[in-house]
């Protein structure tokens, strides 16, 4: 059996990240995985689905992030032949199981992941986002839908056809790419197109306004495009390139909830490729100040 991945690495963070920037990892590479968005690579991307929820299990809770730190895989290795010596999971597992999932063993007393119950990474995915799980939500049928962006932002009514019928159904406003939401009869998983304009951290929504090298030095105001209108902001005199703007309850409606996220502006400060012989001059001059 092949070497499982360092954790850390599943997730592509530091030893020492905090459980703010597990959450905020395994967010984005549950989403970038779910076998729901490779269906020409499913089971790739179902082995990779299992390994992030693997890992965020393991990191985001202290207990067994610590034993893991530790000992490592073998910190949840099943049986205590292979296990070091004070293993606080060693004998068994968690509750016998190998890890936090139910594997099938082979006669030699090793997992075999063509056993791996893929309920238990759904059910994760689900609490995550704020979907509905349990043991009917297994059973029933599931099915995907591409939304745009915007569709996202404000909710949508589709029509779709589900075993053979035409359905309208509602997608609420604030829904996520990845979230999943459970109807009677069946399972829809949300599949939003990016934006050209905007990126989305949680109900955070991020992007890029260029000025000019003179307006970052001087200061004034800029028009800046929001999820749902445009606004003017002030910049400050002295801006520097990379800094960020925050522009409260301009972000995404929260699902299932009051209130909206923040919408964080990067200012880019553009600098100047050509320039006309009295400009240089004037900052030549600026330079030789100390400028």
């Amino acid at each position: 059996m092949a070497a499982k991945r360092d954790y850390y690495d599943v997730l592509g963070i530091q030893k020492g990240a905090s459980e703010g920037e597990v959450k905020s990892a395994y967010r984005k590479k549950a989403v970038e995985w779910h076998p729901d968005k490779h269906k020409d690579n499913k089971e790739e991307a179902e082995v990779r689905f299992k390994e992030i929820n693997e890992a965020y299990q393991v990191l985001s809770d202290s207990q067994k992030k610590q034993a893991y730190d530790q000992f490592g895989h073998a910190a949840f290795s099943r049986g205590a032949g292979g296990a070091p010596q004070g293993n606080p999971f060693g004998q068994g597992g968690f509750g016998g199981r190998s890890g936090p999932f139910t594997y099938t063993y082979t006669s030699q007393g090793g997992p075999s992941t063509a056993g791996f119950d893929f309920g238990d990474p759904f059910e994760i995915f689900e609490q995550f986002f704020g979907g509905r799980g349990g043991f009917r939500s297994q059973s029933l049928p599931r099915y995907s839908i591409d939304i745009d962006f915007m569709e996202a932002v404000r909710g949508v009514e589709k029509d779709v056809s589900v075993g053979g019928k035409r359905r309208k159904i509602k997608i609420p406003l604030g829904v996520d790419d990845g979230n999943r939401i459970q109807f009677d009869d069946f399972i829809l998983s949300i599949n939003v197109r990016p934006s050209r304009e905007f990126e989305r951290d949680g109900a955070d929504i991020y992007s890029v306004e260029k000025i000019s090298f003179s307006l970052a030095a001087l200061g004034g105001e800029i028009g800046v495009k929001t999820v749902d209108d445009n606004v003017k902001i002030k910049v400050r005199a002295g801006t520097q390139s990379g800094v960020m703007i925050r522009l409260r309850g301009k972000g995404m409606p929260h699902l299932r909830g009051r209130g909206r996220g923040d919408h964080y502006v990067r200012v880019q400060v553009e600098v100047p490729t050509k320039l006309s012989w009295g400009q240089k001059r004037i900052l030549k001059e600026l330079q030789e100040d100390g400028l």
